[in-house]
């Protein structure tokens, strides 16, 4: 079993869950997050929001995979998720070692 954390942008996260719903994924969480990382420069379009200036809106995707399915799973995401721009998020493979 392994669990991929996806970050992606708030405006892509019905997409991403709608190509996940036929997708073979054992269970699932989404949460909304803040965060920065090589964009923190580029905030200019939140200034008049109330979000704080230093993280940007985006949502995680938690998913728990079977082995042999998660490259599957990861490229679906991927595909759907990624624009090629800076502040595209981040995916997170890991073990699970217990599952209950």
């Amino acid at each position: 079993m392994k669990q991929i954390i996806a970050i992606v942008r708030p405006h892509l996260a019905e997409q991403v869950l709608d190509g996940l719903r036929r997708a073979p994924i054992e269970a699932m969480s989404v949460l909304e997050v803040k965060g920065f990382g090589r964009q923190k420069s580029y905030l200019d379009e939140y200034q008049e929001t109330d979000f704080d200036q230093t993280f940007m809106p985006k949502i995680e995707i938690t998913l728990w995979v079977d082995d042999t399915r998660c490259e599957e799973v990861m490229e679906r995401v991927i595909s759907i998720a990624r624009c090629g721009r800076i502040g595209d998020g981040k995916i997170f493979l890991m073990p699970v070692s217990e599952f209950l």
